[in-house]
């Protein structure tokens, strides 16, 4: 295996173990000082009912409720922002660390031949 190979595949398994920390930091801290601000609100329990739960006897749930989760929706987009922004800035660090590649002289005539050409196209 080449080198890129093996790094495509750390890449990966970092991704991973990088999603599941910023998934966690959403929810765990993100999030609450979000809700708070926003006046106590948990954007997780945001939803639209469709359809609402209904009960059988002895207060058993016969039919689910049927609702769109888009406070679920809202945290997965701030997710993504930040997950985005972690990727963008550890590209530019890592960016940094590289040398600056430097690209090669395209190798010409000498001074010395051009000098030659021109005295001898004046020679003429």
């Amino acid at each position: 295996m080449t080198g890129n190979v093996i790094e495509f595949a750390v890449a990966v398994i970092m991704a991973g173990a990088l999603g599941g920390v910023i998934n966690g930091f959403v929810s765990d801290i993100a999030m609450p000082f979000v809700g708070h601000f926003a006046g106590g609100m948990d954007f997780a329990s945001l939803k639209i009912v469709l359809d609402p739960a209904v009960a059988a006897a002895e207060g058993v749930e016969a039919v689910a409720e049927n609702a769109i989760m888009y406070g679920k929706w809202i945290n997965s987009i701030i997710n993504l922002v930040i997950v985005g922004l972690v990727m963008f800035m550890i590209i530019k660090a890592y960016n940094k660390t590289k040398k600056p590649v430097e690209a090669p002289v395209p190798a010409g005539p000498s001074d010395n031949a051009l000098l030659t050409e021109i005295r001898d196209l004046l020679k003429k």
